[in-house]
């Protein structure tokens, strides 16, 4: 007979596996949204938070994971989008930093402003393809709302800058 603590733990590397849909190198886990997995009898509830409240990839990655549950045999799961706490990039695994660089994303630097102390002032970004701190910010919104557009001034590439939130 298989325990709730096999089931659950099942459940959460299946839900953990999900790519995010903006950047499909990068799982929900990697990315930090995936915030918690329960299994109470036969249901299953996974609580999700968003990078920003706005995000369109909420509604994926929440199909995504009903998907990836039932396709494994639990039938009843409910996923919830959970707000409180906001998210952070303070949440990106460190794995998941190392794969946007390889995806040719600048992952964020620093700890998000919101902790005590003082504010950080993002001074360069690093450019994923050369490692230049030569770049400048052409956008503050790149391909999505969580990104900025930047460019290298030494190769003369665009990246994404995964912004520090």
């Amino acid at each position: 007979m298989v325990t709730t603590t096999e089931r659950t733990g099942r459940a959460r590397a299946l839900a953990a596996a999900v790519a995010d849909p903006e950047i499909p190198v990068l799982s929900i886990a990697d990315l930090g949204v995936l915030r918690d997995v329960r299994v109470d009898g036969e249901r299953v509830v996974v609580d999700i938070t968003p990078t920003y409240s706005g995000c369109p990839a909420m509604d994926a990655i929440r199909d995504d994971i009903i998907l990836a549950l039932t396709a494994d045999g639990f039938a009843d799961v409910e996923v919830r989008l959970v707000l409180s706490p906001a998210w952070t990039s303070d949440w990106m695994s460190e794995d998941g930093r190392r794969k946007l660089v390889e995806y040719g994303i600048a992952p964020p630097s620093g700890r998000a402003a919101h902790r005590e102390g003082p504010i950080r002032v993002t001074l360069a970004v690093k450019c994923p393809r050369c490692g230049s701190l030569d770049t400048r910010e052409v956008s503050r919104f790149g391909s999505t709302s969580c990104k900025a557009l930047f460019e290298c001034r030494a190769c003369l590439e665009p990246f994404d800058h995964f912004k520090v939130i």
